[in-house]
């Protein structure tokens, strides 16, 4: 008698390896020595199997899974007493047949012959002979069923087994069993591969993509993805009919791969489908031409869901079903139109796509007659996919919809479009830190203030999120009302300090205020802890302007101290935040200088007799950052100071007494004919003595009149009462009331501000003739 070691000797399986599917999407599947791990028994396995040797613990190989579900193991077997086969000891066998031999028993026909102690060693090397040569054999990743004809009991089954092995050799007993452990590996790992690609993908296009990518051609030769059109959000439910829409399909082969179709037509032309059909009357989707841009299959673009209907069923059942099942024959045509090719038998699965809520669309896997069919258990990896992919798309939608509520409060937050104020002009930037941090504490803003004047203000609240652009766009809105009182940008910062306070002990910023007069040419800076601006020459001259630093709002305690600079005329102001100038890669002052250097050399490039425009300038300034330069959000804000020369301005202070509308007049006069506006004379005299008399009646210091050519005719009327003025309708009987009601018929435009020192009521009036270029 032959002995055995009792325990499993020689070099164990190596591990599997994951090798691309050629021609695939790169998903990884099992090499032969993966197949070995999961379904072969070693050579000494199968050769003590073969002697008998049942025991635990003694060579034996290990119970395929179709058999490890079975109620019980014969526990021992015994060589008879004259040497001859081996026969089962007490209790039930595997299988009740006899001489099966397909379970891993050997059986009792002649075809097994007798078992001496030659013999096994014999057996034992042309088993490991038949072992090796199978796990070299190449690995499809999903292999064909073996033959079952013969599960096959009798002599029959024996006769084709030997015929198989040879004469002398023991089959291997788990080679249906390998085979179907190597499948569900390979699903496996398909899925496991499938479904990190599909959850890579943030957008929707990307998930949807992915799902195509990873399917064709290792699952199915075609795929066609419907989702929900528009795609609900949360909790919305739909107040119409539900409709489909083709988002995308794929397919395995390109148009040139053609064989049975003709190349001087094409299915989208009208040509008969049979053309792509096999000898066994199947069409074979890999002779499909392409249609459309993206390679798609002729279906419909749209489909809507009839209440009741089969597809409204499928889609409420979830789960995916066959082509060939009752349910799918009818759904398919009503999802992919009448006229769209469908395989027949198990070649096509409608999987539903449910997100958490709903039901969000439907994908159609498809396989040619050259595959096999799908299985049972490809149904399971067909609803895995759905189920990651209707995940995704749920997650993108909710993405989408926070990056659009991010846009729109961004959008919110800082000004639509910037004023056009007399003697400057204005260009804006801004970037959000990164693409998915739309939100941010930068602001800038330009707003037009008496006289003329127009305040510039930029601003940073720490960090990029929806709590720093909500005290953002509070201090914004608390600058615009601080700047409509006329108050001195020291006094604007020191409240816009206080309002941070108020807000939370945490809420900082930096914020720099200035204002700018085009009639003096001056501009007066204060700043809150903010980089200083540059201020571009005509000359092509950059400079960094000297403000006091300041600290930033939110401390509290600080005083703010304002500076009174220069603003000639062609000069160019850029006003901007730290996310411009400072990174991790460089610090901000090295910023700053590279930003000067920057302007400069622009200048130089445009000419040094005229400034560069405003808005290529922003762009210019905008391309110096690099790769690793975008940690914060820029907010950039261009002011090119034009002015207002002296000759297009006439001022004048008159007493408050009865004599005042008078000389009003003739002040007004004089200017018109002065600048050759007699055309204007009788509507601004007029509008000049109904606005001074108002001011007379409530003023006890002197009034300002001050006319202003540009191009429109301003006219400006300040005293020192802070009541505004209110329009009203005045009636019949009364003697006054209707000063304000002819300035707001005759005037363009017209209106009033109140100052630290009172009010100014202001007019307009439009030149004669052609539209006035701006200066």
């Amino acid at each position: 008698m032959t002995e055995y070691p009792t325990s499993q000797e020689g070099p164990q399986p190596a591990a599997a390896t994951a090798a691309p599917v050629p021609g695939g999407s790169g998903l990884p599947f099992a090499s032969g020595a993966a197949h070995r791990e999961l379904g072969h028994a070693p050579a000494g396995a199968a050769a003590a199997s073969a002697a008998g040797t049942d025991e635990p613990g003694h060579g034996k190989a290990p119970v395929p899974a179709v058999e490890a579900t079975r109620p019980e193991i014969p526990a021992a077997r015994t060589r008879g007493e004259d040497g001859g086969p081996l026969t089962p000891g007490p209790g039930p066998g595997p299988r009740d047949t006899a001489g099966t031999g397909a379970a891993g028993t050997p059986g009792t026909g002649a075809a097994h012959g007798e078992a001496g102690g030659d013999a096994a060693g014999q057996r034992d090397l042309e088993a490991a002979r038949s072992a090796s040569a199978a796990d070299q054999a190449p690995q499809a990743p999903y292999p064909a069923e073996p033959a079952r004809g013969a599960q096959d009991t009798g002599a029959g089954a024996g006769a084709a087994r030997d015929a198989a092995t040879g004469p002398g050799s023991v089959p291997y007993p788990a080679e249906p069993a390998r085979s179907a452990q190597s499948r569900e590996g390979d699903r496996l790992r398909f899925v496991g591969a499938a479904t990190r690609r599909i959850a890579r993908g943030i957008d929707l296009d990307e998930i949807v993509l992915g799902l195509c990518r990873a399917t064709v051609p290792t699952f199915s030769d075609a795929i066609l993805v419907y989702l929900r059109d528009p795609l609900p959000v949360g909790d919305e439910r739909p107040v119409g009919p539900v409709v489909l829409r083709l988002r995308r399909t794929d397919r395995l082969r390109p148009i040139d791969d053609l064989t049975d179709i003709g190349s001087s037509s094409t299915i989208g032309a009208g040509m008969d489908l049979a053309g792509a059909a096999g000898a066994t009357g199947e069409l074979d989707f890999s002779q499909l031409p392409l249609v459309g841009p993206q390679g798609d299959l002729p279906a419909a673009e749209l489909c809507e869901i009839r209440t009741g209907g089969a597809l409204a069923e499928v889609l409420r059942g979830v789960r995916p079903v066959f082509g060939s099942s009752a349910a799918a024959k009818a759904a398919l045509p009503e999802l992919l139109g009448l006229d769209h090719p469908l395989p027949r038998g198990n070649r096509a699965v409608l999987a539903p796509l449910r997100g958490r809520r709903r039901v969000i669309g439907a994908a159609v896997f498809l396989r040619s007659p050259e595959r096999p069919a799908f299985e049972q258990n490809d149904l399971l990896v067909a609803a895995q996919l759905a189920t990651h992919t209707a995940l995704g798309i749920d997650k993108a939608v909710l993405y989408g919809r926070e990056a659009y509520i991010a846009d729109e409060l961004q959008r919110t937050m800082l000004p639509d479009s910037l004023p056009q104020p007399t003697g400057v002009r204005l260009a804006s930037r801004y970037l959000p830190a990164a693409e998915t941090a739309r939100v941010g504490g930068d602001w800038y803003d330009a707003i037009p203030l008496p006289g003329s004047r127009v305040a510039l203000v930029v601003g940073d609240v720490m960090g990029h999120s929806m709590t720093s652009a909500a005290i953002m766009g509070q201090l914004r809105t608390t600058a615009q009302t601080l700047a409509q009182l006329d108050l001195p940008p020291a006094e604007v910062l020191h409240h816009l300090d206080e309002q941070a306070q108020r807000l939370g002990s945490d809420r900082m910023a930096t914020c720099l205020y200035a204002v700018y007069d085009p009639v003096s040419h001056r501009i007066t800076i204060a700043n809150a802890g903010h980089p200083p601006p540059v201020l571009l020459h005509l000359g092509g001259r950059a400079e960094v302007l000297r403000v006091p630093p300041g600290a930033p709002i939110g401390v509290g305690g600080v005083d703010f101290e304002a500076v009174e600079l220069d603003a000639p005329a062609g000069a160019t102001l850029l006003l901007y935040t730290d996310g411009l100038v400072e990174s991790r890669l460089r610090d901000v002052w090295t910023g700053i200088e590279q930003l000067r250097e920057r302007l400069a050399t622009t200048a130089q490039l445009t000419g040094l007799d005229h400034p560069p425009p405003l808005e290529a300038l922003c762009d210019d300034v905008l391309d110096m950052l690099g790769p690793g330069d975008r940690d914060d959000d820029i907010a950039l804000l261009a002011a090119r100071f034009d002015g207002i020369a002296p000759s297009d301005v006439a001022y004048w202070f008159l007493d408050p007494e009865e004599t005042a509308p008078g000389r009003a007049r003739r002040f007004a006069r004089r200017a018109l004919t002065r600048w050759g506006l007699e055309e204007l004379q009788d509507s601004l005299e007029l509008l000049v003595s109904e606005v001074v008399t108002n001011a007379v009646r409530y003023a006890e210091r002197p009034v300002t009149l001050r006319l202003l050519r540009t191009d429109v005719l301003r006219c400006e009327v300040g005293d020192d009462s802070p009541q505004l003025p209110r329009q009203r309708r005045a009636r019949d009987t009364d003697e006054g009331g209707r000063g304000l009601f002819l300035v707001n018929r005759m005037a363009r435009r017209w209106g009033a501000t109140r100052l630290s020192s009172g009010k100014v009521v202001w007019f307009e009036l439009a030149l004669p003739g052609a539209a006035h270029e701006r200066r």
